[in-house]
């Protein structure tokens, strides 16, 4: 694609007029928004030139704009709703509790019952601690980490995203050199050690150069649900030498949990980590998280546990842990997912619509790839032009920053506009998360609206 400014592609793209003309309610809220928000956005990911899309309602797989226009959506309310939207055992339970009452700053049924259903279906939840969102689980886990082990430095890996808190920023879309980012004290980003996903040689190496590490964290499926894979054996690897070390293995599953399977990945994986941080499916999609693991290590949120060891109790309030409604959620949402097979029929369709994406991708003659594992799908730009074949493409044997680097580039901006023109909501990757309610249907539907987007860049000299 042309290295254009945005200013010089936006007004020359004919994708982009054809959004406009698609989306004037849009455009008018957007402008509404720009004084109220930084950017007009409540979300960094919600960032869409020339405007967000402003949806109004949505129902099982598709989701309506305030224009009326119609979309299959793959952005799965940021991969929360794998049972898709307003599933109807969710709705209920939802209505059931809103009636009864929205918070009771007590303890509660719902409570107990949530968390039962945790420590049954997630391998290492021995115990269960819920917050508000999986930004605070993280955040938890870590601080959990350091006071169990006495140690104060964390390793993660690059482009990976635990959260927004001060010690997750550097090395997830920049800083890789581990500098603070903007708000972040220099003393933070210290404690901070990054590797190389898939680098067992380099993780080694950093772990024994810094004896002070406390946890290791990392998504288990690679970097953003996959779009940077991590290999199955540098997960085993990490168990093994964890433990050597008397480190605390942390997976966030925060999108991976209840979605690689009714156990997240670990349970697919068969590695099971110290802890686990959870959101997303786990409150049925509504604002809710956990942090989950070992009971000695929980129990340093223990009021008696640590009075009887002499040992400082972590704090933990939080106004909405636990929530009722959020309870009732993700109970249902949990137990679906615990009797069904919806996970298998998520991970069935994404392989099937990955199929269908590279086929599209071959007929146009495109030197793209669609590829990734369980219920997502991502498309490779191919930013460097490489000799590849979609169908066999080894998203492990590419350049991590290939693979995520094209989330700023235009093209990627441009397909998704596209796929926006074409009925089809997909996330800036480009690529999408599926839920177990997308039809054959849709997923035809999809490729028929890529293949249509593929044709525009092409019309527009974005593709050659």
């Amino acid at each position: 694609m042309p290295d254009q400014a945005p200013a010089q592609w936006l007004s020359n793209s004919l994708i982009v007029s054809k959004y406009r003309e698609k989306t004037p309610g849009s455009e008018k809220l957007a402008r509404q928004a720009a004084d109220l928000f930084p950017s007009g956005l409540t979300h960094d990911s919600r960032y869409l030139e020339p405007y967000s899309l402003y949806v109004e309602r949505a129902q099982g797989s598709h989701k309506w704009d305030v224009d009326g226009n119609e979309y299959i959506d793959y952005f799965g309310g940021h991969g929360a709703l794998i049972l898709g939207h307003n599933h109807p055992e969710v709705t209920k339970a939802v209505q059931e509790q809103t009636a009864k009452g929205s918070h009771f700053g007590a303890s509660h049924p719902l409570e107990v019952r949530w968390a039962e259903l945790i420590r049954e279906m997630v391998p290492s939840a021995e115990r269960v601690r819920f917050t508000s969102s999986g930004t605070e689980a993280t955040l938890m886990g870590l601080r959990l980490a350091r006071a169990f082990t006495g140690r104060t430095k964390v390793l993660r890996f690059k482009m990976h995203f635990h959260g927004w808190h001060d010690h997750m920023t550097s090395g997830m879309a920049n800083h890789f050199d581990g500098s603070p980012t903007a708000g972040v004290v220099k003393g933070v980003s210290d404690a901070v050690v990054l590797a190389d996903t898939n680098d067992e040689a380099g993780t080694r190496k950093a772990i024994e150069a810094n004896p002070d590490i406390a946890a290791v964290i990392i998504e288990p499926t690679g970097a953003s649900f996959g779009r940077v894979p991590v290999k199955p054996s540098f997960l085993t690897f990490l168990r093994k030498i964890t433990k050597e070390k008397g480190i605390v293995l942390i997976f966030d599953e925060v999108v991976t949990g209840f979605r690689v399977s009714p156990g997240g990945a670990q349970a697919e994986l068969g590695v099971i980590p110290d802890m686990t941080s959870l959101a997303k499916i786990v409150a049925g999609g509504l604002p809710g998280g956990a942090i989950v693991g070992r009971k000695d290590i929980m129990g340093l949120l223990d009021f008696a546990e640590t009075k009887a060891k002499g040992v400082e109790k972590i704090q933990h309030p939080g106004t909405y842990n636990a929530n009722p409604i959020s309870a009732a959620a993700g109970i249902a949402a949990l137990t679906i997912l615990k009797t069904t097979d919806a996970n298998k029929r998520a991970n069935a369709s994404a392989e099937k619509l990955r199929g269908l994406l590279n086929d599209a991708i071959t007929a146009e003659n495109v030197p793209w790839a669609a590829y990734g594992t369980y219920a997502a799908f991502h498309i490779f730009t191919n930013p460097k032009r490489r000799d590849i074949t979609p169908k066999t493409f080894d998203a492990l044997s590419t350049d991590p920053e290939e693979l995520k680097g094209a989330w700023s580039a235009n093209i990627a901006h441009k397909v998704r506009l596209g796929m926006f023109v074409n009925g089809v909501d997909i996330n800036a990757g480009p690529g999408g998360i599926m839920s177990a309610v997308h039809t054959d249907s849709d997923l035809e539907r999809t490729a028929a609206a890529f293949c249509a987007t593929l044709k525009l860049l092409k019309d527009e000299g974005d593709l050659r």
